[in-house]
């Protein structure tokens, strides 16, 4: 009987996987947008190419500056 105790105290509550399995659903689909979003603005708005690459370097841009700001 003690060893079924010990075995159950390292379990992982089943509201942890169900959060740790939305979060994993969540992050493939905002990688599947954000792959998407080139597509979307070329094809259905009628942005330039151009236009696309000032918008994905804006927000590479962005993502570099605030990793200075985080890292401490």
């Amino acid at each position: 009987m003690k060893t079924q105790g010990r075995v159950d105290q390292h379990r992982l509550p089943t509201g942890i996987w169900i959060l740790a399995l939305v979060s994993l659903l969540m992050d493939a689909s905002s990688e599947m947008i954000h792959s998407l979003l080139p597509v979307y603005l070329l094809s259905v708005l009628g942005v330039s190419a151009v236009t696309i690459g000032f918008i994905e370097g804006a927000a590479e841009a962005t993502a570099q500056i605030t990793k200075i700001f985080w890292a401490h």
